[in-house]
């Protein structure tokens, strides 16, 4: 399958195809935060991101910067080529539930050793996620997790007839 053409980046954008493979791990400068149910339940400066070829960057958070009491570990596990085995997180606030809707890396493989205990979070299900004062889209489909800015350009994997990129 070919991937189709995709639009050069202003001086402000930046290309998901210009993104490695394997995955970039960097820190974020900006706030990003996370409402669920009407409250914020993430809420840090001290992100990373994972920047990957024809994806839109997943962020990590600190543990510590989620709102306790919000999660319930599941027993589902996936395996990332990258970053080693990942475990899932169900987030509650009040009645509404959200299931496999974080994913973090509790033993990541060495290159990513950084996102050890972090959190990352499907746009998807929240109310909103933020990166700085921006709302995300989410990536397209049902798998990744990445967030889309208006800094990000793509076309993005994840949407039908994608899965052969």
């Amino acid at each position: 399958m070919s991937i189709p053409p995709h639009p050069t980046p202003n001086a402000q954008q930046e290309s998901v195809w210009d993104y490695p493979r394997p995955p970039r791990l960097e820190p974020v400068l900006e706030r990003l935060h996370i409402l669920f149910n009407g409250v914020i339940i993430a809420d840090t400066t001290r992100a990373y991101r994972v920047l990957e070829t024809s994806h839109p960057p997943s962020y990590y958070i600190p543990r510590e910067h989620v709102k306790a009491n919000i999660l319930r570990a599941e027993s589902r596990r996936t395996i990332c080529e990258f970053k080693g085995l990942a475990s899932y997180w169900t987030v509650q606030v009040g009645e509404k539930v959200a299931s496999h809707c974080a994913w973090g890396y509790e033993n990541p493989t060495a290159a990513y050793a950084a996102i050890k205990g972090y959190l990352s979070f499907y746009a998807e299900p929240m109310d909103a996620c933020f990166v700085g004062d921006e709302k995300v889209a989410p990536q397209p489909g049902n798998f990744y997790g990445g967030w889309i800015t208006s800094k990000i350009i793509g076309p993005f994997k994840g949407a039908p007839g994608t899965s052969g990129w």
